[in-house]
């Protein structure tokens, strides 16, 4: 079986377990079987609920005998902090968090926003379905000015929320 198809299968198997606001991020299969599943909820996605779902998921793939013997691993959680985000979901879910963007090549470009090797770290205010928009300081001191930049999803290369302590 394909990896494809194990991620398909996986998929359908995954979808009538997923309640309250949690979504699909990604899932991974490693030759070895290892199966993990990312995750995530609109409201938080505690680890309870991480296990719930993986709990009812192995019962399902043993119970199919997709994998003979038992001859699979699986994981389940959220795609943890520092991971990128991956999903317009994920962007909206974190409007008013503080994001570092980096920028795809994008040779015809005339704005800073989409120019390749750009990296912008700022509060994301909104998402649309097309492009998001970050409000970052450029400058220091009495110099500082207060910037907006609207940056096509098409664009970013990648995005993670920045955690401060």
């Amino acid at each position: 079986m394909s990896t494809d198809t194990q991620i398909e299968t996986i998929k359908q198997l995954l979808q009538p377990l997923l309640y309250d606001d949690i979504f699909l991020v990604e899932i991974k299969v490693k030759p070895v079987n290892n199966i993990k599943i990312f995750l995530d909820a609109d409201s938080g996605l505690p680890i309870e609920k991480c296990i719930k779902i993986n709990r009812g998921l192995y019962k399902i793939i043993e119970e199919t005998g997709q994998y003979p013997d038992g001859n699979f691993s699986l994981e389940v959680s959220s795609p943890g902090i520092g991971e990128p985000l991956k999903l317009h979901r994920q962007f909206v879910k974190n409007i008013g968090r503080e994001l570092l963007v980096e920028i795809n090549n994008n040779p015809e470009a005339t704005d800073v926003a989409n120019k390749e090797g750009i990296k912008i770290t700022g509060i994301l205010t909104a998402v649309n379905d097309d492009n998001i928009e970050i409000e970052y300081t450029q400058g220091k001191g009495k110099k500082a000015i207060q910037q907006k930049e609207i940056i096509a999803f098409a664009a970013i290369k990648k995005a993670t929320v920045q955690i401060k302590f």
